[in-house]
């Protein structure tokens, strides 16, 4: 019996480690240092970007899809992307982040709907940023915290996927593709 309870701890111990040791939010930047088409924010976040996406929720179900026209602008080292989402269930949102450049490939940014500052460092072909976002009161008004992970392509579209978490439980997951347009 001590040995039946021995081996069912070990695999769940197994589980949790897969789980949240080689989970998404553990990569690293470093992990992608050198690694495809080197990632400029002032060159791939900037004009008329087209993004497209899907968001699911916590049972991992779809719940909305949306279409997002974006502007990015920047003088010198600060930038300016401005986004205008539609969303499948009818519903509009306008959004503005505003992101200054920092030493060593980091930069901070900031929006209407964020907690203070957000952070993010670009490494090769990625860029990680964290935040923690307070959602609209008809979403919930809920503060939650955010990890984006964009990756540039070679053919310079962009993959983005984002986990939203309360807690320390994942509660929505967004992905996405942004391209010039």
């Amino acid at each position: 019996m001590k040995l039946l309870v021995a081996c069912l701890v070990i695999f769940l111990v197994a589980i949790v480690a897969k789980t949240y040791l080689f989970s998404f939010r553990f990569q690293s930047p470093q992990d992608y240092a050198g690694t495809g088409p080197q990632f400029d924010l002032k060159t791939h976040l900037s004009g008329e970007i087209l993004s497209e996406g899907l968001i699911f929720g916590p049972n991992g179900k779809m719940t909305n899809s949306f279409v997002a026209k974006m502007v990015g602008t920047w003088d010198g080292d600060t930038g300016t992307l401005s986004e205008e989402f539609t969303y499948s269930n009818g519903k509009t949102q306008s959004r503005k982040w505003y992101l200054t450049l920092g030493p060593n490939n980091t930069f901070t940014a900031t929006a209407d709907d964020l907690v203070g500052e957000a952070q993010g460092v670009v490494s090769g072909s990625t860029v990680r940023l964290r935040y923690e976002i307070i959602l609209p009161e008809d979403s919930g008004g809920h503060t939650l915290q955010a990890t984006d992970w964009m990756y540039l392509t070679a053919d310079g579209a962009i993959m983005n996927k984002s986990e939203m978490r309360k807690f320390g439980l994942k509660v929505a997951e967004l992905v996405a593709t942004m391209r010039p347009n």
